[in-house]
C-alpha cells in the first residue's frame, strides 16, 4: 500500500500543453466562438486530465459506498437503519434509481461494504468493511483517526482497480442512513456555516424533527472541535466512512489521471475534504447536479464549482452521475467529430468572440 501522504504530494496540475491544444481545437471547431459552453470546458478538461486532445469513453463507472452512521440513534432521522442494508442489496440486483440509471446510460456500479451494521452478503457486493456502522459522534468520535485513513485507502486502490481493469470516467455515489448529518457536520467544520445553512431534511423529516437534527449536529460539532485545517481530523470526529471513502476515489481520480464525477450532497462534502487534503485534486472533478438538500450550494461555493444540470433532485446514491456521463461523453463527441472551420472551407473572419 502506497502511503498517502506520498499519493497527496504525488498529484500533479493538469497537463498545460494539452489544455492549449484542445482550447485552439475548441476553437478551431466550425461554431460561434465558446457557443457550445460547458461542452467545451469538460472537453478541455479532460484534455488536461489525460493529456489527449481526443478521448473516448471506453468503460464507466460509479463507485457506491454503503456504511451506517451511529448518529441515527439521536433521531436525526426518519428512515430506519436498516434500510442501509436493504437498498444495498437492492442496488446490487439493478433496483434502485443508480442501478436503472446507470443501466440506461450503459454505466455500472461497484458498490462496496465499507461499514454497514451487521453481516450482509451478495455475490456482487465488494467486502471491505471497517467496523459494523460508525460509533455515534453526539456522544464520541466517529471513528479513530487510523479507520479513516484506512477508508481513504481503500477508495483510492478502488479507482486504482477500475483504472486497471479500463474504466476512464468514475462517478462518486453512497448508501447510508444518517450521511445527510455527517456531510452537514463537515460542511459546518470546513466552511464555517451554520447549521441553518448546512442541515436539510435529508430523507424527509418533520419541521420539530429538522430542529433537532440541527441541534444535534451543532452540539456535536461544538463538543469536538474538530480542526478545520486537518481533514481526517474532521473525518474521525464527527464524519462517515461511507464519506471517507469517497475521499480516497477523489484523491485517487487525481493521482492516476481520471475523470471523476461528484453526485450530490454527501459526495460534494467527501470532494472539499479531498480538496483540502491536496487543492490539486478539484480540477479531476465534474460536479453532476444541484442538489436540493440545502448545504449542497455552500459546499459548491467553496470548491469553486458550477453543476451541469438542475434537475431538482436530491435522492443521493450517486444518480447525478450517470446523467452526467452521458453530457460528458457528448463534450468528447464534440471535440472529436466536429468539423473545423478549416476543412469545411469556411472563412472566420466574421468571427466575434462574446464570451
Amino acid at each position: 500500500m502506497i502511503d498517502l501522504k506520498h499519493i497527496l504530494a504525488s498529484i500533479h496540475k493538469l497537463d498545460e500543453k494539452a489544455l492549449e491544444d484542445a482550447q485552439i481545437k475548441v476553437n478551431s471547431l466550425a461554431k460561434p466562438l465558446g457557443s457550445l459552453g460547458r461542452l467545451e470546458d469538460m472537453a478541455i478538461q479532460i484534455a488536461g486530465i489525460t493529456g489527449k486532445q481526443h478521448n473516448v469513453i471506453n468503460k464507466k463507472c460509479t463507485v457506491v459506498m454503503a456504511a451506517d452512521n451511529g448518529i441515527v440513534e439521536e433521531g436525526v432521522s426518519s428512515t430506519p437503519q436498516n434500510v442501509t442494508a436493504i437498498q444495498t442489496i437492492n442496488m446490487l440486483n439493478g433496483l434502485t434509481g443508480i442501478s436503472v440509471l446507470s443501466q440506461q446510460a450503459g454505466a455500472e456500479i461497484r458498490v462496496i461494504d465499507m461499514g454497514i451494521k451487521g453481516a450482509l452478503e451478495h455475490p456482487k457486493l465488494i467486502h471491505k468493511k471497517i467496523m459494523h456502522g460508525t460509533h455515534n459522534f453526539a456522544k464520541g468520535p466517529a471513528m479513530d483517526r487510523e479507520q479513516a485513513v484506512q477508508a481513504i485507502h481503500i477508495g483510492i486502490e478502488t479507482v486504482k482497480t477500475l483504472v486497471d481493469e479500463g474504466y476512464n470516467l468514475l462517478g462518486t455515489g453512497e448508501m447510508g442512513i444518517g450521511n445527510t448529518s455527517t456531510s452537514s457536520a463537515i460542511l459546518m467544520v470546513l466552511t464555517g456555516c451554520s447549521e441553518d445553512i448546512a442541515v436539510g431534511k435529508g430523507g424527509g423529516l418533520t419541521d420539530e424533527a429538522l430542529e433537532n437534527k440541527k441541534r444535534v449536529i451543532r452540539q456535536a460539532v461544538d463538543f469536538h472541535q474538530p480542526n478545520p485545517k486537518d481533514p481526517l481530523d474532521i473525518l474521525a470526529k464527527v464524519g462517515g466512512l461511507d464519506i471517507a471513502g469517497l475521499v480516497g476515489c477523489f484523491i485517487g481520480a487525481a493521482y492516476y489521471r481520471v475523470p471523476i464525477v461528484i453526485d450530490g450532497f454527501i459526495s460534494s462534502a467527501a470532494a472539499l475534504l479531498a480538496s483540502h487534503m491536496n487543492p490539486l485534486v478539484k480540477a479531476y472533478m465534474i460536479p453532476s447536479h444541484y442538489s436540493l438538500e440545502p448545504g449542497y450550494k455552500c459546499g459548491m461555493d467553496a470548491l469553486g464549482l458550477e453543476p451541469i444540470l438542475h434537475m431538482n433532485m436530491r435522492l443521493g446514491e450517486g444518480t447525478g452521475c450517470p446523467l452526467a456521463f452521458h453530457i460528458i461523453e457528448s463534450a468528447l463527441s464534440m471535440m472529436n467529430n466536429m468539423v473545423t472551420f478549416e476543412s469545411a472551407k469556411i472563412d472566420t473572419d466574421y468571427l466575434v468572440d462574446i464570451r
